[in-house]
């Protein structure tokens, strides 16, 4: 079980706003490739772990060229959130001049997700296993676990223990960097500056890491999700990874189900799955009276009821105005009134803010502000306009887009909810 910290409580109040959260399952028509057998009670000991072929360099591990072209063939997509495909970032480290260093990031800042903790507490040998697989992809001589949850930390620093009786060497060449809890504390930049001894914030882009990050070197920060299917994927190959999921968004992913659902928790799932088959398939179906779902952590805002037919993949859900992110969602039931929960979110992305960009510090207050009248009685019809505008002209503003999910919250919120507002 994971004690979730105040942080990454669900907004709804169900599923993970209790203490702990429900061990994690795979969908059932899959061949699970994260929570495999022996896992979900955790954490998987490397002699278990060595079975399932982790720390063995595997068909393509000798040849970091062949590793990215399968790394490209497969398909796979960035599991932190914004889902840019791995062998870019991979290539654009590799091509770097001079040292090169690469970050392991479970920094899970999404609220209600609950996946890399899982994946830490109960396969940390598969994570690093990945981590080392990037460093000899890309060529880098450092290797950072970059971590805030005190379970992660200790589940990585027994495998570290656990992995240095087997190969010192390896061993050797991970360190783990703890930082507080934050969203913007995952931020790449952020990931870079805290491990340089500076604060945990985004920086100025550009450069961007994979020009100057860690002590000013090419740097990959990668989910460790990401990092653990490219160790997957470095031992099965490409197409066995495409046999699961859809053409443009290929594999499984773990995704953490939470709110007005019968059983929520971690699951690893194919993508491709609609909401509502995600829901029925893994989560033990919805409750009676769910009328919406907040999505990608909280970072895609939230969808309609007609949201439980939209595919779960990266490109459904972006054109359906909404993102999977982190494969967050929460279903919001017949006592989630839709602006307390837009207010209480509201609220969360102005605290959160890094208070770095004017732009963000006053967007942030003026949709809180906007959201807090209108749950407490006093609003009027004119916050539902400038809600609606804000949603639109604060997206793309800021350094590092935390701006974007108070945007999309406002812009979804009104065009889903449009009845809950006053209309004078």
């Amino acid at each position: 079980m994971i004690t979730a910290p105040p942080l990454h409580r669900s907004v709804a109040g169900h599923g993970t706003d209790q203490d702990t959260l429900p061990r994690a399952a795979a969908h059932p028509a899959i061949h699970p490739r994260l929570v495999v057998p022996g896992s979900e009670d955790g954490p998987l000991g490397l002699a278990a772990e060595r079975a399932l072929g982790t720390y063995d360099k595997g068909r393509y591990g000798t040849d970091p060229a062949l590793l990215m072209d399968t790394l490209e063939a497969s398909g796979l997509r960035g599991r932190g959130g914004a889902a840019f495909p791995a062998h870019i970032k991979w290539r654009g480290v590799a091509a770097g001049d001079g040292p090169r260093v690469v970050v392991a990031n479970g920094e899970e800042g999404e609220p209600a997700s609950f996946k890399d903790r899982w994946l830490l507490t109960h396969r940390p040998h598969l994570v690093l296993d990945g981590l080392l697989l990037a460093a000899r992809t890309v060529g880098a001589g450092r290797a950072v676990v970059y971590l805030s949850h005190p379970l992660t930390v200790a589940a990585v620093r027994t495998a570290l223990a656990e992995l240095a009786e087997h190969d010192a060497e390896s061993a050797a060449r991970i360190e783990i960097h703890t930082v507080e809890p934050t969203y913007v504390a995952g931020e790449e930049s952020a990931v870079c500056q805290s491990v340089n001894g500076g604060p945990a914030l985004p920086t100025a882009k550009p450069p961007r890491p994979h020009e100057c990050g860690v002590d000013g070197r090419p740097t990959l920060v990668s989910n460790v999700e990401t990092v653990a299917h490219a160790a997957w994927i470095s031992r099965h190959g490409a197409d066995a990874y495409r046999t699961e999921g859809t053409r443009t968004s290929p594999g499984t992913m773990l995704v953490t189900l939470s709110g007005a659902c019968a059983r929520p928790g971690v699951y690893e799932v194919p993508l491709g799955l609609t909401v509502g088959s995600l829901f029925a398939e893994v989560g033990g179906g919805l409750n009676d009276g769910v009328h919406g779902f907040l999505m990608g952590g909280w970072f895609g805002g939230v969808v309609g009821l007609e949201g439980t037919g939209t595919t779960v993949c990266y490109d459904a859900m972006r054109a359906a105005g909404s993102g999977l992110g982190c494969g967050a969602v929460t279903a919001l039931g017949p006592d989630d009134d839709p602006l307390r929960v837009a207010a209480r979110i509201a609220a969360w992305y102005a605290d959160e803010s890094a208070a770095q960009c004017g732009v963000c510090v006053n967007g942030t207050k003026a949709i809180r502000d906007t959201f807090a009248r209108l749950a407490d009685g006093t609003g009027s019809a004119a916050d539902h306009t400038r809600l609606a505008r804000w949603g639109l002209t604060l997206s793309g503003r800021g350094a590092c887009s935390f701006l974007d999910g108070a945007a999309t919250l406002a812009r979804t919120t009104t065009a889903v909810y449009s009845a809950s507002f006053p209309t004078s």
